[in-house]
C-alpha cells in the first residue's frame, strides 16, 4: 500500500461535539473551521413553514446556485456552501417547548454551543448561556452578536455592512475624496464577519483547554463591532498614540511609501517596498538610483514626509515598461511585487494549485462539487474535507436517532412541525 493510500489520521479536534445554532456568515465561518479540524458539527435549521423556506438564510443567497448533473439550478446557494462544509444539518423549530427540550439534549452530549441571535432571543426559549451554563458546567457557550451582550447598541441587529462603518474601516478604505472615485469603501468580502468568526474559533479553543484543566466551561461574548475595532490594529493604534485622525489613502499605505498599485504600461500591479534596502534595489531596477541617495526619500520616514513628491516620479517610471516585464524584474531583485488578480487568475494560479486551496468532495447533487479549501496546513492531523455542505435537514433522522429517538418518536415530532420534512433516502 503507497502512503497515498493510507487512511489519513483523525483531526485534532475530533472526538469534539459543537452544537452549532447560527447562520449567515460570522457564526458558520467559525463552526467551519472547527469542523475542519475534525469537531463534530451539529447545524440546527429552522424547519419550512407557510411564508417560509426554511434554513440559514443564506441558503437562498442566490444566484448564483449550485448546478446538479443535468446542469439545473438546485436550492444551494454558492454562498451558502462556501461556509458550512463538513457538517451535519438538523431542523428543528426551538420556537416550540419539543424543540427546546431536543436542543437541551443535544447541549447535553455537546462540548460547545455557538449561537447568533439577537440578545435576549435565546432566553425567551429558555437556551440562553446563563441557563445552559448552569444546567451543564461542562459546556463552552459561544454567543455572536452585532454588538455584544452589554451596552446600549446590544439589541441591535448587526450586519457587517454597518459594522464597517460604525467601527471605522469604511473611514480608512477608498479612495482620497479629492480624486476620482474618492469616498468611503466597504472591503469586497464581509470581513467582520470573517474576523469575528476567526476570534471566536481562538476563544472557543481557549475555553476548552481552561476545561482541560478545571473542567469547568465558561460563556464567550462575541460581538462584531469589538473585532472589528481591534483589527484596526495599526491604524487604531496610530490614532490612540496621536489623537490624529488616519484618512483615506486609497490603494497606498499610511506610513509605507511606496506601498501602493501602479499604474503600468499594460495594466497595474502592486509594488510593496517595506524597507530601505528594498527601496534602494528598486531604484536600480527602476533606472533611478539617485532617488534612493536623496535625503528625502532613502528613510522610509522620508518617504512618507515627501509622498506626493515621490511617488509622482515613481508612477511616471512605471508607466514606461509592461506588467510582464517589471514583475520579472522586479523578483529577480527581491523587491515585493504582484499582480492584481481576478477569481479565475487565482485559482489558475501554480502556487494556489500547488498550495491545494481547491478541493472537491461529493454532493447530493454533484458528483465533484468545487469548494474553497482551508488554509491550514497540520502535519500530524492534516484538514480533511469528509462531508459536503449539507442539504437543508439531511441528517435529522441520523442525528435524532444517535439520541435514542425511534422511528415512532421522530414521526410524532414531524407531525407536530418540530421537525422539517424526511428526505428522500440517499439525499
Amino acid at each position: 500500500m503507497n502512503s497515498a493510500s493510507l487512511p489519513l489520521p483523525p483531526g485534532a479536534l475530533n472526538g469534539l461535539r459543537v452544537l452549532d445554532l447560527s447562520r449567515v456568515l460570522a457564526g458558520p465561518w467559525c463552526t467551519q473551521t472547527l469542523a475542519d479540524l475534525g469537531a463534530d458539527i451539529i447545524k440546527i435549521e429552522r424547519p419550512p413553514s407557510v411564508g417560509h423556506p426554511g434554513g440559514d438564510d443564506t441558503r437562498g443567497w442566490g444566484p448564483p446556485f449550485l448546478k446538479d448533473r443535468d446542469g439545473r439550478d438546485t436550492a444551494e446557494a454558492a454562498y451558502f456552501l462556501g461556509t458550512n462544509r463538513n457538517k451535519r444539518s438538523v431542523t428543528v423549530d426551538i420556537a416550540q417547548a419539543a424543540g427546546q427540550a431536543l436542543i437541551l439534549q443535544l447541549a447535553a452530549r455537546s462540548d460547545v454551543l455557538v449561537e447568533n441571535f439577537k440578545v435576549g432571543d435565546m432566553a425567551r426559549h429558555g437556551l440562553d448561556a446563563a441557563t445552559l451554563c448552569a444546567r451543564f458546567p461542562r459546556l463552552i457557550y459561544c454567543s455572536i452578536t452585532g454588538y455584544g451582550q452589554t451596552g446600549p447598541y446590544r439589541e441591535r441587529a448587526g450586519y457587517d455592512y454597518a459594522i464597517q462603518g460604525l467601527g471605522g474601516l469604511m473611514s480608512v478604505t477608498g479612495e482620497r475624496d479629492d480624486l476620482p472615485g474618492g469616498g468611503p469603501q466597504k472591503v469586497g468580502v464581509a470581513v467582520a464577519d470573517l474576523f469575528t468568526g476567526l476570534y471566536a474559533t481562538v476563544a472557543i479553543l481557549a475555553a476548552l483547554r481552561h476545561r482541560d484543566a478545571t473542567g469547568q466551561g465558561q460563556a464567550i461574548d462575541m460581538a462584531l463591532l469589538d473585532t472589528q475595532v481591534a483589527m484596526l490594529a495599526n491604524l487604531g493604534a496610530t490614532y490612540l498614540a496621536t489623537q490624529q485622525v488616519p484618512k483615506r489613502v486609497g490603494n497606498a499605505h499610511q506610513t509605507i511609501v511606496p506601498y501602493q498599485v501602479f499604474e503600468v504600461a499594460d495594466g497595474h500591479l502592486i509594488l510593496a517596498v517595506g524597507n530601505d534596502g528594498q527601496f534602494e534595489r528598486f531604484c536600480v531596477v527602476a533606472g533611478c538610483p539617485e532617488l534612493a541617495r536623496d535625503e528625502r526619500f532613502a528613510r522610509n520616514a522620508g518617504r512618507v514626509r515627501h509622498r506626493e513628491v515621490l511617488v509622482p516620479q515613481l508612477a511616471e517610471r512605471m508607466r514606461q515598461r509592461d506588467r510582464a516585464d517589471w514583475l520579472a524584474a522586479l523578483d529577480a531583485a527581491k523587491v515585493p511585487c504582484g499582480p492584481i488578480n481576478d477569481l479565475g487568475d487565482v485559482f489558475a494560479d501554480p502556487q494556489v494549485l500547488a498550495r491545494g486551496m481547491k478541493t472537491t468532495v461529493a454532493h447530493p447533487h454533484h458528483d465533484a462539487l468545487e469548494l474553497v479549501a482551508s488554509p491550514m496546513k497540520l502535519s500530524a492531523t492534516p484538514v480533511q474535507t469528509h462531508r459536503a455542505p449539507p442539504l437543508l435537514g439531511q441528517h435529522t433522522e441520523e442525528v435524532l436517532a444517535e439520541l435514542g429517538l425511534d422511528a415512532e418518536a421522530r414521526a410524532a415530532l414531524r407531525a407536530q412541525g418540530v421537525l422539517g420534512p424526511a428526505l428522500p433516502q440517499g439525499a
